[in-house]
């Protein structure tokens, strides 16, 4: 008989795009609950202690988020298994550093450096738009996010601007050709593209074709899909790489 929900995790069962050494134990940190799917998030404790390497172990971790100066989205958390998902911002106050977790073109979790500027927006896409209590409109973001009253423009698929020291939507990019994408899922998981073509499947996903910035050609279904800017104009820093593989 169940006796509720698994506190622990297998190393072999964690996420690939964590990047855990097979060797390097038998336990696996296992995410909290919070507006990042599982096996789509990244513990805070794996970015302090294996990412950034501020820590050593456990207990380090722990010490160092009860000196309650590690945000996620502007917000103080002290939880060491607190599930940070694409797009968050990291913020270390001590060090005065900003980090926006992105991913690779091999699908790993990979942390950004941005300045104090850019760490003050977060893209958002917008996975569903409908009517709440009351007929009242509003969005709701891949982050978990509800936001009333948004533009009337804002569909499904667009990503929205939103600035997290005043809690509000400043700008939108519309999803259409010309748009410029990363891949958050699927066999081109962290390429970026321009989007070239939208094919209309009957009963089925669309498929949208994209090109990269070396003139590449691949396809992914359009929930995998993710605004990031318009044309070869990205409205965030980019990795190393610009999102293209090889």
């Amino acid at each position: 008989m169940a006796h509720g929900i698994k506190k622990h995790l297998k190393r072999l069962r964690a996420p690939k795009r964590w990047k855990l050494n097979k060797l390097g134990g038998i336990w696996a940190p296992n995410p909290k609950s919070g507006p990042h799917r599982k096996l789509e998030s990244f513990p805070l404790i794996l970015i302090l202690r294996n990412r950034l390497k501020y820590a050593l172990n456990n207990q380090e971790v722990i010490q160092i988020l009860q000196q309650r100066t590690i945000l996620v989205d502007k917000k103080i958390r002290t939880e060491k298994n607190y599930p940070a998902g694409l797009m968050d911002i990291i913020t270390i106050e001590k060090t005065g550093e900003n980090y926006r977790l992105l991913l690779d073109t091999l699908g790993r979790f990979i942390l950004q450096k941005i300045g104090e500027k850019e760490s003050l927006i977060k893209l958002c896409k917008v996975v569903k738009a409908k009517k709440g209590q009351r007929g009242i409109p509003c969005i709701v973001t891949h982050d978990g996010r509800t936001i009333r009253f948004p533009d009337p423009f804002i569909k499904k698929n667009d990503t929205v601007i939103y600035d997290l020291s005043d809690k509000k939507i400043i700008d939108f990019i519309k999803f259409d050709i010309g748009s410029l994408c990363m891949i958050i899922g699927g066999p081109n998981v962290g390429r970026i593209g321009v989007v070239v073509q939208i094919e209309k499947n009957f009963n089925q996903e669309e498929t949208i074709k994209f090109k990269d910035a070396k003139g590449f050609d691949f396809s992914a279904k359009i929930s995998l899909s993710f605004v990031i800017g318009k044309g070869l104009k990205s409205f965030i820093c980019l990795p190393k790489r610009g999102g293209i593989r090889g």
